[in-house]
C-alpha cells in the first residue's frame, strides 16, 4: 500500500492532519504554521494499541468495523446526552428539555449536583470549562485528550471526568488505564503547573445510592514513567506501521491463552476461535471422507 494511502487511511480512521508549530498547544491556540501533519492517538486508540495490536490494525487500517450490541449502544447514547447535560449546564443552557423525558437521567444529574456541589460552584477569577481539548505534539503524533470539565484553580488544576458506568470494586485499572495517564500526563506538559498540582477525578454517575467518585493525584515520578512507557508505545507503531507498508506484515497477536480473544469480533480472522477451529476441521475430515472414491470388489 503507498504511503500516502496508509497516512489516508489512519487519519480518516482516528483523526484529521493538525498544522502545529509548538510542543505545547491547545486546540484554542493553533495558529498560522508550516504545514506538518501529525497522527492524532487517543487515550482509546492508545488503550488498544496496547491491549491488542493486532486488532489495532483491523479497525485502524484494514477498517474493519467491530459490531456493537443494541445494548452497548443504548449505553453510549445515555452516556452521549448525560456529557452533553453536563456540558450544556456549565456553557449556562437550558438542560431542562434534556432530561424532562429520561428519569433515570434526571435522578442521576441530581444527584450528581447534591453529591458535589462545590465543584459546580463558579468561583470569580477561575478558569473552567467544559469539552476542553488539549493536544501535544509527541515524536511525530498528536496526542489529543477532552477532558469532560477543566477547573484552574490558584493551587493548580482539577480533571473532572463523568462515567456513566458504576464505580469499579478496585481502582488499579483505572491508575493504569490511558485515559487517566494521557489526561494528566499531556496537561502536565501543556500547562505551567507542576504535576503534583494537577488531580483527576472520576464520578460514576450511576453508582447506587448516590454516585461515588475516584480521585487520582499526580507526582513528577508518574510522569516521568508515563513519557518512558508513551516513547515505548509510539515507537512500536511506528515501526509496526513501517513494515505493514512495505511489506503488508500484521501487526502482533496477544497469546493465544489471552483472556481477550474469546469475546473478540475478529478471532476467527485471527485463528483465535477454537471452536470454529474445530468446526473447521471436523468440516475438513467430512469433505475429504466425501472425496474418497469407493474401491470395487
Amino acid at each position: 500500500m503507498p504511503g500516502n494511502e496508509l497516512e489516508r487511511l489512519f487519519l480518516d480512521k482516528i483523526g484529521q492532519p493538525i498544522a502545529t508549530k509548538n510542543e505545547h498547544s491547545t486546540m484554542n491556540s493553533l495558529t498560522e504554521i508550516p504545514a506538518t501533519t501529525l497522527t492524532r492517538l487517543s487515550q482509546s486508540q492508545l488503550n488498544l494499541l496496547e491491549t491488542c495490536p493486532r486488532k489495532f490494525q483491523h479497525i485502524y487500517f484494514d477498517q474493519l468495523g467491530s459490531p456493537i450490541s443494541p445494548e452497548q449502544q443504548e449505553k453510549q447514547n445515555w452516556g452521549s446526552r448525560f456529557h452533553l447535560i453536563m456540558q450544556q449546564r456549565e456553557l449556562g443552557l437550558p438542560v431542562e428539555s434534556l432530561i424532562q423525558e429520561d428519569a433515570q437521567l434526571q435522578s442521576c444529574v441530581t444527584a450528581l449536583f447534591s453529591s458535589a456541589p462545590e465543584i459546580f460552584r463558579a468561583i470569580p477569577g477561575t478558569f473552567r470549562e467544559a469539552e476542553h481539548c488539549r493536544t501535544l505534539n509527541f515524536q511525530g503524533y498528536l496526542l489529543t485528550v477532552i477532558y469532560d470539565l477543566l477547573i484552574e484553580e490558584p493551587q493548580g488544576y482539577q480533571i473532572l471526568d463523568w462515567k456513566t458506568y458504576p464505580k469499579p470494586k478496585t481502582r488499579q485499572h483505572l491508575e493504569h488505564d490511558w485515559q487517566t495517564r494521557l489526561y494528566l500526563y499531556v496537561l502536565a506538559e501543556t500547562s505551567d503547573y507542576l504535576p503534583e498540582q494537577i488531580s483527576m477525578t472520576y464520578w460514576f454517575v450511576q453508582s447506587q445510592p448516590e454516585p461515588q467518585s475516584l480521585k487520582f493525584n499526580y507526582n513528577s515520578t508518574q510522569h516521568e514513567q508515563t513519557r518512558r512507557d508513551l516513547s515505548r508505545l509510539v515507537t512500536q507503531l511506528t515501526g509496526w506501521l513501517r513494515r505493514y507498508e512495505q511489506t503488508g506484515a500484521n501487526f502482533p497477536q496477544v497469546a493465544e491463552d489471552s483472556r481477550y480473544c474469546g469475546n473478540c469480533s475478529f478471532a476467527v480472522r485471527c485463528d483465535r476461535d477454537r471452536e470454529a477451529a474445530a468446526e473447521a476441521v471436523n468440516l475438513n475430515l467430512l469433505s475429504t471422507l466425501d472425496n474418497i472414491q469407493e474401491v470395487s470388489l
